[in-house]
Parts: structure tokens; C-alpha cells; sequence
């Protein structure tokens, strides 16, 4: 193994957003409770229950862009909503997700974003050992948010929500943000490295071959995340250079 803790064929290094680099996991958690709570109660009445930002979180929307977080979500209680209306008052998979992204903009808005610093301090280890880095995320956000923490040039290629959009990426589960962030760096899956806390994300890492799986634990599901492909599993980026 390599001082930094990945094996000696990884040249580039992939890293998620939330819940990885930003500690905006939780409050991508609290947008969604609101918004689906806020759905649920009209859809359901006064005795629903309620979406459970921990389990449900991680099971139906962690990772996952907007819109299909929406459609897992409303899966998996029976619940199938119109894409869209010319009603803006409708509820959609549109509407639900515009609210949650709304919520979420006033949360960081009001409170800020704040970096993991030692997934920070990794990336620049990496980086000063001659890997490349890119970052995959399905916010289309991203890009601000890195910028609001000081790290926007820590990355050589940003695969984010908008550029999946534009060129017609589905996102996690399937591998396909994860393999265009790798085409873009000029490297293969299999000399990459992929850092997820997303069980999606792990999914991704697995179907889409990558050299290695690192599954960051930040909520106490290490056993999900290696049952989902990671090769490894920390709970900061810092251990990897320990293990190194």
C-alpha cells in the first residue's frame, strides 16, 4: 500500500460531495424530511408516518439525483406522482423536489457549509503524491459549494448534477457519473478510486469496475457500505494514512 492508503495501481482519486468532502449530508436529511413530512401529511392526513431522515434517508435518496430520490422515496410507500404540471401548486416529482432544493439553499444559506478537514488534507496528500483528483456529486450545487469552502481548485474535473444533465448521465446507482469523471481525467476505472458514504455511491463503485472502493461511514452503517462493494471502510480520510 501507498503512504496515503490505496493501492500502488490507483492514479486518480474520485470523491463525492456530500457526507464526504462538506458535512451537508444532514442537512440534504432535514431539507427532505420537511419537504416529504410537509407532502405526506397532505397526502396521508394527520396519521402518517413520518419520513425518517436516518433510515430513509440512506436507503431511498442518499446520493441519488433530486428527482429520482423523489420517485424511490414515494416507492417505497406505495405513492406515484405525475413528473409535472402546469399547476405550480401541484404535487409533483418536479414540485417536491424544486421544494427540497429550495429548503436546502436556505439551510446552507442561513447556517453555512462546513468541510471535513481531514478528507481536505487527504485530497492534498494525493495530490502532492502526483494522483489526480475529481469530484462527483449530484447536487447541482456543487460547484458553489465548493467554492463557499475554499476547495473548488483542489479538483481537476467536477462531474456534478448540471454537467450530468447536460450530457445525459444517469446518475447513482449506475456508474456513469463516476465513469465520465474518470474518461475526463484521462484514466480507467480500474486505476481509480472512488470515496462514497452513499450506499448509491457504493453501488456505482461496484458496477462500474473502479480499481477500489473507499466507503466513508459517517452515521454508523459500515456494514451496509461493505455489503454494497466497498473495499474498505473508514470513518475519516485521515485513517487511510495511517493505514498507509
Amino acid at each position: 500500500m501507498t503512504p496515503y492508503g490505496l493501492p500502488e495501481s490507483v492514479e486518480a482519486c474520485l470523491f463525492d460531495l456530500d457526507g464526504v468532502i462538506t458535512k451537508t449530508a444532514v442537512v440534504h436529511a432535514a431539507a427532505w424530511k420537511q419537504t416529504f413530512d410537509d407532502f405526506l401529511l397532505r397526502h396521508d392526513g394527520p396519521g402518517f408516518k413520518p419520513f425518517d431522515a436516518t433510515q430513509d434517508y440512506d436507503e431511498y435518496v442518499d446520493g441519488m439525483p433530486r428527482a429520482d430520490g423523489v420517485r424511490s422515496f414515494l416507492a417505497s410507500r406505495g405513492i406515484k406522482l405525475p413528473e409535472s404540471s402546469p399547476d405550480d401548486e401541484a404535487d409533483t416529482v418536479q414540485s417536491l423536489g424544486n421544494r427540497k432544493n429550495d429548503l436546502l439553499l436556505e439551510k446552507i444559506n442561513t447556517k453555512g457549509v462546513e468541510p471535513y478537514q481531514g478528507t481536505l488534507r487527504y485530497i492534498r496528500t494525493v495530490r502532492q503524491h502526483g494522483l489526480k483528483t475529481g469530484v462527483v456529486s449530484s447536487s447541482a450545487n456543487c460547484r458553489e459549494i465548493l467554492v463557499s469552502v475554499g476547495a473548488e481548485e483542489l479538483f481537476d474535473v467536477r462531474i456534478d448534477g448540471l454537467v450530468a444533465a447536460e450530457r445525459g448521465l444517469p446518475g447513482k446507482p449506475h456508474p456513469d457519473t463516476f465513469l465520465a469523471a474518470a474518461h475526463d481525467l484521462g484514466v480507467t476505472a480500474q486505476v481509480s478510486a472512488v470515496f462514497e458514504d452513499a450506499l448509491a455511491g457504493m453501488d456505482a463503485g461496484r458496477s462500474g469496475h473502479f480499481g477500489y472502493v473507499v466507503g466513508v461511514d459517517r452515521v454508523g452503517q459500515a456494514d451496509a457500505l461493505r455489503a454494497h462493494g466497498a473495499d474498505i471502510v473508514v470513518q475519516d480520510l485521515a485513517e487511510l494514512e495511517r493505514q498507509g
